[in-house]
């Protein structure tokens, strides 16, 4: 007879499975892992994951969640220390370009795109809303201040995080210019895009 589990007994195991699970997809990319991998990574049968988790769409689903909320509650702990608006800016930035650097196999999987349908994992879903809901309260707050104009902060969060997010990726992939090092490129573009923002 198959052993009762506890519900820490299952929060543990799913929390070991999506652990190996972000490293090997970080290492041989989703498409080419298994459960059978994913399983023998753990020491169970192949059977056993099926326990935790639909299949290994559902896994990556998991992954990707925990990346985004990590990465979200690294940027919540930077605007939350820095009631300066612009000081706050600069600390969630800087706790943006640390999170993928420090994790990047988290950052790639986040950003991954061969999940087949986001909206059928709510946990992913909710934890994408919380990451992008703190890029959008920081620029909220710099309108507030009159550092920056606009409307509509959720656009111009979009801009910066499309500007973040290219550089960053851009670094991880090491296409970044031998000369050009990553932090002059980053002050050099939110110069630009402070610019481009500034109240008339």
């Amino acid at each position: 007879m198959p052993k009762v589990l506890s519900q820490d007994d299952v929060a543990d195991f799913r929390e070991r499975m999506c652990a190996a699970a972000e490293r090997l997809f970080a290492e041989h990319g989703p498409e080419a892992v298994s459960m059978r991998q994913l399983a023998a990574e753990l020491g169970v049968s192949a059977m056993t994951p099926y326990r935790y988790f639909r299949d290994k769409d559902d896994i990556l689903a998991a992954v990707r969640a925990q990346g985004f909320n990590r990465f979200a509650e690294a940027l919540e702990n930077a605007y939350a220390a820095n009631p300066d608006p612009a000081a706050r800016a600069g600390a969630v930035g800087a706790a943006y370009v640390r999170f993928a650097f420090d994790h990047p196999a988290a950052y790639r999987l986040m950003f991954d795109l061969s999940q087949p349908s986001e909206a059928d994992y709510p946990d992913l879903v909710r934890a994408e809303e919380r990451a992008r809901r703190t890029m959008t309260d920081y620029v909220d707050s710099l309108i507030g201040a009159g550092l920056i104009a606009g409307e509509h902060p959720d656009l111009i969060a979009h801009v910066f995080w499309a500007a973040i997010h290219g550089l960053v990726v851009l670094k991880l992939a090491g296409k970044l210019a031998p000369d050009l090092d990553f932090e002059t490129i980053r002050a050099e573009m939110f110069r630009a895009l402070g610019r481009g923002f500034a109240p008339a």
